[in-house]
């Protein structure tokens, strides 16, 4: 995802105190394993997140973009951030547990995804299946998903109440069934012709969308008691959850070189079956219908020649357009949220609002 240079500043803001929640995180289970010989278990865990090399040297890498996270500070800053933030406090340290919480959730479903599709690199490396097999690697991700949990519950050591703790657990949990579900029919998709642009945009709701949802809910749950405000906040969360993921998906196939940084048409050339498949599928004529699954399913890799049929196809049922269209709806969904969230008479909101609306702004340059 290339970035403009101020949604790159609201990403970033909280990145170095992101990152040291996270490395305090691992920090507490692999100082004292007990046994040397589980070393390179949390080796593992910090190979993925981008610290170490394949031989547990560390290393300075990409950490990603931690958007999850920096949802959930941001929901938290919105919310008035339980009004510690008119105090002389470092007042982001009740929300960090549970950002790096949800950091460390996302990235267990990366793993197993790695795993599940067969996928070689992420971030420019060799995945972790690749590099110690694929028993390790879904065992590494389950203890991500352990910690997750684990390092959510020092939200108490930070002053949060209990019952709010438990809240936050039951959020947690439900979005990791629910993004499971989407995992599910992703999956259960690749072999079948039927799937119709309803069924993928309920699945990315899921797999995508649920826990950008969760992280916005989680973090306006730790800044105030105001349920309009928590409910106003999980709204925006879902529909930037999935405007993300629409947005990748026009520029997948849209893209310039210098907008994404990959091949354009890259996932034609990949025949996935995105949205804009989906809805040339649906409204082609018979013939079109035809090729395009002729296409998407034949074993030779596709040509330079039918990537270009495949996209005038798309020209003709006008995908693009109702890729943007469908994009700029999410957009005006999350700006709507944004809008009716009550106002926390505060600097500190009203910045991350701001913010907020950064990211919305930077998410709708791809219906232009």
């Amino acid at each position: 995802m290339a970035l403009t240079p101020t949604v790159q500043s609201t990403l970033t803001r909280h990145q170095a105190a992101i990152n040291e929640a996270l490395h305090t995180a691992i920090a507490k289970v692999a100082a004292n394993p007990g046994t040397s010989d589980l070393q390179p278990f949390y080796g593992q865990m910090q190979y993925h997140l981008g610290w170490v090399d394949n031989e547990y040297t560390p290393i300075t890498n990409n950490p990603g973009k931690l958007l999850r996270p920096t949802l959930l500070l941001l929901a938290y800053e919105a919310a008035g951030a339980w009004g510690l933030a008119t105090a002389k406090t470092d007042y982001l340290r009740r929300a960090l547990p549970a950002a790096a919480a949800i950091e460390l959730t996302h990235n267990f479903t990366l793993i197993h995804d790695d795993i599940e599709d067969g996928d070689t690199e992420r971030r420019h490396r060799s995945t972790l299946w690749k590099l110690w097999g694929i028993p390790q690697a879904i065992n590494t991700g389950d203890g991500l998903f352990a910690l997750a949990r684990l390092t959510l519950w020092d939200v108490v050591d930070e002053g949060v109440a209990g019952a709010i703790a438990a809240r936050l657990g039951a959020i947690l949990d439900r979005a990791c069934l629910v993004l499971s579900e989407g995992q599910y029919l992703d999956i259960s998709f690749e072999g079948r012709q039927n799937i119709s642009v309803a069924m993928y945009l309920d699945m990315i709701s899921r797999k995508t969308g649920a826990l950008m949802g969760s992280a916005a809910e989680m973090g306006a749950l730790l800044g105030t008691s105001d349920q309009e405000t928590m409910r106003r906040l999980r709204s925006f969360g879902d529909a930037m959850g999935v405007a993300f993921q629409v947005r990748d998906d026009l520029l997948g196939v849209w893209a310039s070189t210098a907008e994404l940084g990959k091949t354009p048409a890259g996932d034609v050339y990949r025949r996935k079956k995105s949205l804009p498949f989906l809805h040339a599928l649906e409204h082609a004529d018979a013939p079109d219908q035809h090729h395009l699954q002729q296409l998407y399913q034949q074993k030779a890799p596709i040509t330079d020649t039918q990537v270009d049929e495949v996209l005038a196809i798309f020209a003709r049922t006008h995908s693009k357009v109702y890729c943007q269209t469908f994009l700029a709806d999410q957009c005006r969904l999350a700006h709507e949220a944004l809008a009716s969230v009550p106002r926390a008479n505060s600097p500190v909101a009203a910045r991350a609002l701001g913010d907020m609306e950064t990211l919305v702004h930077f998410v709708e340059e791809a219906t232009r």
